[in-house]
Protein backbone atom coordinates (compact mmCIF):
# COMPACT_ATOMS: atom_id res chain seq x y z
CA UNK A 1 0.00 0.00 0.00
CA UNK A 2 2.96 2.40 1.08
CA UNK A 3 3.99 1.92 -2.78
CA UNK A 4 1.61 2.64 -4.34
CA UNK A 5 0.55 5.65 -1.97
CA UNK A 6 3.84 6.75 -3.63
CA UNK A 7 2.61 6.09 -7.28
CA UNK A 8 1.27 9.66 -7.87
CA UNK A 9 1.15 12.15 -11.22
CA UNK A 10 3.97 14.00 -9.56
CA UNK A 11 6.33 11.17 -8.09
CA UNK A 12 6.13 9.24 -11.24
CA UNK A 13 6.65 12.63 -14.11
CA UNK A 14 9.70 13.26 -11.57
CA UNK A 15 11.25 10.00 -12.16
CA UNK A 16 10.60 10.15 -15.50
CA UNK A 17 12.37 13.36 -16.02
CA UNK A 18 14.82 12.04 -13.81
CA UNK A 19 15.29 8.88 -15.74
CA UNK A 20 16.10 11.15 -19.10
CA UNK A 21 18.43 13.33 -17.30
CA UNK A 22 20.86 9.78 -16.43
CA UNK A 23 20.07 8.61 -19.82
CA UNK A 24 21.44 11.98 -21.53
CA UNK A 25 24.33 11.56 -19.83
CA UNK A 26 25.29 7.75 -20.19
CA UNK A 27 24.81 8.06 -23.70
CA UNK A 28 26.72 11.45 -24.50
CA UNK A 29 29.52 11.53 -21.84
CA UNK A 30 33.13 10.25 -22.38
CA UNK A 31 33.47 6.61 -21.41
CA UNK A 32 29.76 5.91 -21.12
CA UNK A 33 29.33 6.73 -24.72
CA UNK A 34 31.83 3.88 -26.31
CA UNK A 35 31.20 1.14 -27.93
CA UNK A 36 32.78 -0.75 -25.20
CA UNK A 37 29.55 -0.57 -22.21
CA UNK A 38 27.28 -2.35 -23.66
CA UNK A 39 23.52 -0.56 -23.84
CA UNK A 40 21.85 -2.97 -21.60
CA UNK A 41 24.56 -1.59 -19.14
CA UNK A 42 23.90 1.54 -19.87
CA UNK A 43 20.24 1.17 -19.61
CA UNK A 44 20.52 -0.74 -16.36
CA UNK A 45 22.79 1.78 -14.57
CA UNK A 46 20.65 4.60 -16.03
CA UNK A 47 17.37 2.87 -13.76
CA UNK A 48 19.67 2.02 -11.17
CA UNK A 49 20.88 5.42 -10.46
CA UNK A 50 17.65 6.98 -11.29
CA UNK A 51 16.44 4.82 -8.03
CA UNK A 52 19.16 6.06 -6.01
CA UNK A 53 18.87 9.43 -6.89
CA UNK A 54 15.28 9.95 -6.89
CA UNK A 55 15.12 10.73 -2.89
CA UNK A 56 17.29 13.68 -2.96
CA UNK A 57 14.86 15.29 -5.80
CA UNK A 58 12.87 18.68 -4.05
CA UNK A 59 9.64 17.22 -5.83
CA UNK A 60 7.75 20.11 -6.82
CA UNK A 61 4.35 20.15 -7.97
CA UNK A 62 4.24 18.28 -11.09
CA UNK A 63 1.73 20.31 -13.30
CA UNK A 64 2.99 19.45 -16.80
CA UNK A 65 0.93 18.28 -19.86
CA UNK A 66 1.60 16.04 -22.38
CA UNK A 67 3.27 18.60 -24.94
CA UNK A 68 5.12 20.70 -22.14
CA UNK A 69 6.34 16.91 -20.68
CA UNK A 70 7.47 16.63 -24.02
CA UNK A 71 9.46 19.10 -24.48
CA UNK A 72 10.54 18.78 -21.11
CA UNK A 73 11.79 15.99 -21.53
CA UNK A 74 13.90 16.44 -24.83
CA UNK A 75 15.33 19.13 -22.16
CA UNK A 76 16.81 17.03 -20.12
CA UNK A 77 18.40 14.87 -22.92
CA UNK A 78 19.65 18.18 -24.36
CA UNK A 79 21.16 19.29 -20.63
CA UNK A 80 23.52 15.46 -20.82
CA UNK A 81 24.05 16.67 -24.31
CA UNK A 82 25.71 19.89 -24.02
CA UNK A 83 27.22 19.19 -20.76
CA UNK A 84 28.85 16.18 -22.41
CA UNK A 85 30.58 18.51 -24.82
CA UNK A 86 32.52 20.11 -22.80
CA UNK A 87 34.06 16.84 -21.58
CA UNK A 88 34.23 15.57 -24.71
CA UNK A 89 36.57 18.56 -26.24
CA UNK A 90 39.07 17.46 -24.08
CA UNK A 91 38.99 13.94 -24.45
CA UNK A 92 39.33 15.65 -28.38
CA UNK A 93 42.07 16.88 -27.71
CA UNK A 94 44.39 14.54 -26.60
CA UNK A 95 42.79 12.23 -29.27
CA UNK A 96 44.34 15.25 -31.70
CA UNK A 97 47.62 14.98 -30.28
CA UNK A 98 47.75 11.56 -30.79
CA UNK A 99 46.29 11.84 -34.33
CA UNK A 100 49.16 14.45 -34.74
CA UNK A 101 51.95 11.97 -33.33
CA UNK A 102 51.59 9.10 -35.45
CA UNK A 103 50.94 11.46 -38.57
CA UNK A 104 54.23 13.04 -37.38
CA UNK A 105 56.36 9.68 -37.26
CA UNK A 106 54.42 8.24 -40.25
CA UNK A 107 52.48 5.77 -38.69
CA UNK A 108 49.64 6.89 -40.35
CA UNK A 109 48.86 3.97 -42.18
CA UNK A 110 49.66 1.86 -38.98
CA UNK A 111 46.17 1.84 -37.91
CA UNK A 112 44.07 -0.85 -35.88
CA UNK A 113 40.54 -0.77 -35.28
CA UNK A 114 39.47 1.05 -32.03
CA UNK A 115 36.79 -0.38 -29.84
CA UNK A 116 35.61 2.70 -28.99
CA UNK A 117 34.94 5.08 -31.52
CA UNK A 118 33.98 1.15 -33.65
CA UNK A 119 36.25 3.04 -36.28
CA UNK A 120 40.50 2.68 -37.66
CA UNK A 121 42.63 5.03 -35.68
CA UNK A 122 46.22 4.58 -35.65
CA UNK A 123 47.83 2.61 -33.05
CA UNK A 124 49.84 5.62 -31.25
CA UNK A 125 46.60 7.75 -31.00
CA UNK A 126 44.62 5.35 -29.73
CA UNK A 127 46.70 4.35 -27.19
CA UNK A 128 47.31 7.47 -25.88
CA UNK A 129 43.64 7.61 -25.69
CA UNK A 130 43.20 4.79 -24.15
CA UNK A 131 45.52 5.68 -21.38
CA UNK A 132 43.83 8.93 -21.19
CA UNK A 133 40.52 7.50 -20.49
CA UNK A 134 42.86 5.02 -17.43
CA UNK A 135 43.98 8.37 -15.85
CA UNK A 136 40.10 9.98 -16.11
CA UNK A 137 39.15 6.65 -14.10
CA UNK A 138 41.98 7.03 -12.19
CA UNK A 139 41.16 10.32 -11.09
CA UNK A 140 37.23 9.21 -10.27
CA UNK A 141 35.59 10.44 -13.29
CA UNK A 142 33.13 8.72 -13.07
CA UNK A 143 32.51 9.57 -9.50
CA UNK A 144 32.65 13.73 -10.89
CA UNK A 145 30.21 12.89 -13.23
CA UNK A 146 27.83 11.66 -10.89
CA UNK A 147 28.35 14.65 -8.60
CA UNK A 148 27.67 16.73 -11.61
CA UNK A 149 24.02 15.77 -11.74
CA UNK A 150 23.61 16.00 -8.03
CA UNK A 151 24.23 19.59 -8.53
CA UNK A 152 22.21 19.96 -11.29
CA UNK A 153 19.09 17.97 -9.51
CA UNK A 154 19.30 21.40 -6.57
CA UNK A 155 20.71 24.18 -9.69
CA UNK A 156 18.17 23.24 -12.46
CA UNK A 157 14.71 21.89 -12.17
CA UNK A 158 13.89 18.93 -13.99
CA UNK A 159 12.23 20.19 -17.06
CA UNK A 160 13.71 23.98 -16.73
CA UNK A 161 17.27 23.87 -18.25
CA UNK A 162 17.89 26.40 -21.06
CA UNK A 163 20.92 26.92 -23.13
CA UNK A 164 22.19 30.34 -21.84
CA UNK A 165 24.59 32.57 -23.56
CA UNK A 166 26.97 31.48 -21.04
CA UNK A 167 27.16 28.11 -21.94
CA UNK A 168 27.29 28.91 -25.59
CA UNK A 169 29.99 31.29 -25.44
CA UNK A 170 32.30 28.71 -23.45
CA UNK A 171 31.77 25.99 -25.67
CA UNK A 172 32.70 27.88 -28.67
CA UNK A 173 35.97 28.98 -27.15
CA UNK A 174 36.80 25.15 -25.57
CA UNK A 175 36.34 24.50 -28.75
CA UNK A 176 38.62 26.46 -30.53
CA UNK A 177 41.04 26.17 -28.15
CA UNK A 178 40.98 22.37 -28.17
CA UNK A 179 43.52 22.38 -31.28
CA UNK A 180 46.01 24.84 -29.34
CA UNK A 181 45.86 22.38 -26.10
CA UNK A 182 46.43 19.26 -28.82
CA UNK A 183 49.53 20.63 -30.64
CA UNK A 184 50.65 21.51 -27.09
CA UNK A 185 50.75 18.35 -25.81
CA UNK A 186 52.24 16.94 -28.86
CA UNK A 187 54.56 20.14 -29.70
CA UNK A 188 57.62 17.73 -28.26
CA UNK A 189 57.31 15.26 -30.39
CA UNK A 190 56.61 17.04 -33.11
CA UNK A 191 59.42 19.53 -32.99
CA UNK A 192 61.64 16.41 -32.41
CA UNK A 193 60.25 15.04 -35.61
CA UNK A 194 61.21 18.09 -37.64
CA UNK A 195 64.53 18.44 -36.33
CA UNK A 196 65.30 15.06 -37.48
CA UNK A 197 63.74 15.49 -41.09
CA UNK A 198 65.98 18.24 -41.14
CA UNK A 199 68.92 16.48 -40.59
CA UNK A 200 68.10 13.48 -42.30
CA UNK A 201 67.67 16.39 -45.32
CA UNK A 202 70.99 17.23 -45.03
CA UNK A 203 72.79 14.22 -44.46
CA UNK A 204 70.69 13.28 -48.03
CA UNK A 205 72.16 16.85 -49.33
CA UNK A 206 75.54 15.93 -48.92
CA UNK A 207 75.64 11.98 -48.73
CA UNK A 208 73.30 11.21 -51.74
CA UNK A 209 73.70 7.38 -51.26
CA UNK A 210 71.61 7.85 -47.48
CA UNK A 211 69.00 5.61 -48.20
CA UNK A 212 66.16 7.50 -46.07
CA UNK A 213 63.41 4.85 -46.11
CA UNK A 214 65.98 1.86 -44.88
CA UNK A 215 68.01 3.99 -42.12
CA UNK A 216 66.03 7.65 -42.06
CA UNK A 217 62.57 6.37 -40.67
CA UNK A 218 62.95 3.69 -38.19
CA UNK A 219 65.53 5.82 -36.80
CA UNK A 220 63.20 8.86 -36.55
CA UNK A 221 59.91 6.32 -35.39
CA UNK A 222 62.57 5.23 -32.75
CA UNK A 223 63.73 8.44 -31.01
CA UNK A 224 60.07 9.70 -31.17
CA UNK A 225 58.42 6.48 -29.28
CA UNK A 226 61.54 6.99 -26.48
CA UNK A 227 60.59 10.76 -25.91
CA UNK A 228 56.58 9.42 -26.06
CA UNK A 229 58.07 7.32 -23.25
CA UNK A 230 59.49 10.22 -21.75
CA UNK A 231 56.83 13.03 -22.08
CA UNK A 232 53.77 11.08 -21.30
CA UNK A 233 53.75 11.94 -18.20
CA UNK A 234 53.47 15.28 -18.30
CA UNK A 235 50.84 14.80 -21.44
CA UNK A 236 48.62 12.77 -18.72
CA UNK A 237 48.73 16.14 -16.08
CA UNK A 238 48.22 18.49 -18.67
CA UNK A 239 44.84 16.44 -19.83
CA UNK A 240 43.93 15.74 -15.65
CA UNK A 241 44.24 19.84 -15.35
CA UNK A 242 42.02 20.23 -18.08
CA UNK A 243 39.43 17.73 -17.62
CA UNK A 244 39.58 19.04 -14.16
CA UNK A 245 38.83 22.64 -15.28
CA UNK A 246 36.33 21.35 -17.39
CA UNK A 247 34.31 19.90 -14.68
CA UNK A 248 34.81 23.45 -12.56
CA UNK A 249 33.00 25.05 -15.60
CA UNK A 250 30.47 22.51 -15.88
CA UNK A 251 29.59 23.69 -12.19
CA UNK A 252 29.55 27.28 -12.74
CA UNK A 253 27.27 27.15 -15.86
CA UNK A 254 24.54 24.59 -14.80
Amino acid sequence: MELLSTLTDGNVGNFLLLLLRFAGVFTFFPFFDNQLVPISVRGALTFFMTVLFFPLLPHPAFNFTIDTFLIAGAMEILLGFVASLALQIVFGAISFAGDSISFSMGLTMASAYDPMSGSQKPIVGQAISLLAIVIALSANFHHFVLMFVAHTLSSIPLGGFVLSNDIVSYLTKAFTDMFLIGFAMAFPILGLVLLSDIIFGMIMKTHPQFNLLAIGFPVKIGIALVVIILIIPAIMIRFKDELNLAFLALKKLF
